[in-house]
């Protein structure tokens, strides 16, 4: 993402977890773990929305983990159809969480982001993590893939973020999975999935969420 990245090799349940780390200017407010799309479509950390979520957070000072799913990049396995892949964040979390240079506040405030499969692998992480009695603090979902795979219910604090114009997943599919939940949803008009030309705007909107000054 920038010079200061490092790479990282974690060991996970199958092998290693190809991961990028990156780590705020200042103390860590907490951590945040970024998955990106499907892997069976190109979808790797390097996506450009996967990176725009983890500039954001950087911004908000969060320790910014990316990994590469399993079969991408240098991660050990293959596409497990989110199961795996579930697992896989929940081994990188608690590495980045038994982190000694980490705050003892920062390890207990954990942003899980996702961007398409990646969102409903954190839905399924956010379930797994509240079923052991450490919620995580926030999600927040990019284009959700609710038409293709059964996301979890999620918490109402969750920022869920579409685009007007995204023909992978329809607009209408993630109001009708929100509905139920009186969960709000952000819609970027004129956004396709890829949030072509509007990745500046997508920033923005999780950076405001978060209750960021306008200079960032």
């Amino acid at each position: 993402m920038n010079s200061a990245t490092r790479l990282l090799r974690i060991a996970g349940p199958v092998g290693v977890i190809d991961t990028a780390l990156d780590l705020p200017a200042g103390t860590p407010v907490g951590i945040a773990i970024v998955a990106h799309p499907h892997p069976l479509y190109g979808g790797s950390r390097d996506n450009k929305v996967a990176q725009t979520l983890a500039r954001a957070l950087l911004a908000l000072g969060y320790v910014v983990w990316r990994p590469n799913f399993r079969g991408v990049g240098d991660s050990a396995g293959s596409f497990d159809e989110g199961k795996g892949e579930t697992d896989d964040l929940l081994a990188l979390i608690e590495h980045a969480q038994a982190q000694a240079d980490l705050p003892i506040a920062a390890r207990e405030r954990l942003v899980l982001a996702g961007f398409s499969f990646g969102s409903f692998v954190q839905t399924r992480v956010a379930q797994r993590l509240s079923e052991a009695g450490h919620p995580a603090t926030r999600l927040v979902l990019v284009g959700a893939a609710v038409s293709r795979f059964a996301l979890q219910s999620v918490p109402a604090d969750t920022l869920v973020i579409h685009g007007e114009n995204d023909d992978t997943v329809p607009l209408q599919a993630v109001f009708d999975w929100a509905r139920p939940q009186e969960l709000p949803v952000v819609v970027i008009p004129g956004a396709d999935h890829f949030f072509h030309r509007k990745l500046t705007l997508l920033k923005r909107i999780v950076l405001d969420a978060f209750g960021a000054p306008a200079s960032q």
